[in-house]
């Protein structure tokens, strides 16, 4: 790396560590030539898919359009900043690991819309409702009526889960 006083073009690293919870190395430097020392950040680059509009544009992923539309249907909801942060992590993962240089918007938006019922189901129609173009109350009806099978079967304790909970009344002593 180039030292940023005198250009010289050999520098040492005299220090690393970790910075930004861990997404970053901190590293001291010390110009070969000047003596100077001086402080850079190393980042992974992370190559997102570009997005694939509706009307065929292409537009790079954009992280902070992505997460105000979240926010925007998690507004005023009980979620905790930290979930939604991990769900956007979720999302970056798995746009990345598709390999593909190019994604529907689509398909974005059902990642985004997986998130946020598995985050809040309000918040799920809220998104639902605009991504989809809800028209009408009978919309929102449908859409409420297919998340609920899905809300039973996770309420529904498992087989093997509701035995062990059981307590046993004790046996009287005769």
């Amino acid at each position: 790396m180039h030292c940023p006083f005198c250009r010289h073009e050999e520098t040492k690293v005299t220090d690393s560590r970790l910075a930004g919870e861990g997404m970053q190395i901190r590293r001291r430097r010390e110009c070969l030539s000047c003596g100077e020392r001086f402080t850079t950040f190393e980042t992974a680059e992370l190559v997102m898919p570009l997005v694939v509009k509706s009307d065929k544009r292409r537009v790079p992923f954009d992280e902070a359009k992505l997460r105000s539309g979240m926010e925007k249907a998690l507004e005023k909801r009980p979620v905790a900043r930290e979930a939604v942060e991990e769900a956007m992590w979720r999302i970056g993962r798995r746009l990345r690991s598709m390999g593909e240089r190019e994604v529907e918007s689509r398909v974005l938006g059902e990642l985004v819309m997986e998130e946020l019922h598995h985050l809040d189901e309000v918040a799920y129609v809220r998104f639902a409702s605009v991504y989809r173009s809800f028209q009408d109350v009978d919309a929102f009806r449908q859409e409420i009526e297919h998340i609920r099978p899905q809300r039973r079967r996770r309420a529904q304790p498992r087989p093997a889960l509701a035995a062990a909970r059981r307590v046993e009344a004790p046996k009287e002593r005769k």
